[in-house]
């Protein structure tokens, strides 16, 4: 038998001692909430990405009563780039979470489904994508999904 780790390097940073870059997107993901339908949950959830052309696209958790048809905020975010933009590559992703009108204290990381959707987009453009979560105490930031998803499915599984 082998036994190894794997560790996981997340940066904490206030708000203020982020990039203004970055404080334009975790500002358009939490506007993004606004734009949740999340009867059900009542946890509304925003994404936005910055493009390498810096075109902001966002997308918001979409709920339906049969639960398996809703979708993320951040699937919702990247379907709708490669759709529109499909040359262009995503340079960084915030998420926000608010629930009884409040905006979550942790920040929240992507579901698996939504690591998955990330990762994928980061082999199409062969770059990682600057991952932002945000919480009112702090912003978690990761380079690249590969932190938060180190045994990773792609294509490589495939062959």
């Amino acid at each position: 038998m082998k036994e190894f780790t794997i560790h996981t390097q997340v940066r904490f940073y206030q708000e203020n001692e982020l990039s203004h870059d970055d404080q334009e997107l975790i500002s358009a993901a939490r506007e993004a909430t606004k734009r949740s339908y999340a009867p059900y949950s009542k946890f509304y959830v925003g994404a936005a990405l910055r493009l390498a052309n810096q075109q902001i696209v966002c997308g918001s958790n979409q709920e339906n009563a049969a639960y398996p048809s809703g979708t993320c905020a951040e699937r919702t975010a990247i379907f709708y780039a490669n759709a529109q933009y499909p040359e262009q590559p995503v340079e960084a992703l915030a998420i926000a979470a608010q629930t009884n009108g409040k905006f979550l204290a942790q920040p929240i990381s992507p579901c698996g489904s939504c690591r998955q959707v990330i990762l994928e987009t980061e082999h199409r453009f062969k770059k990682p994508i600057r991952i932002l979560l945000y919480g009112t105490e702090g912003v978690y930031v990761l380079e690249g999904i590969q932190s938060i998803l180190p045994l990773q499915f792609d294509q490589d599984c495939l062959l």
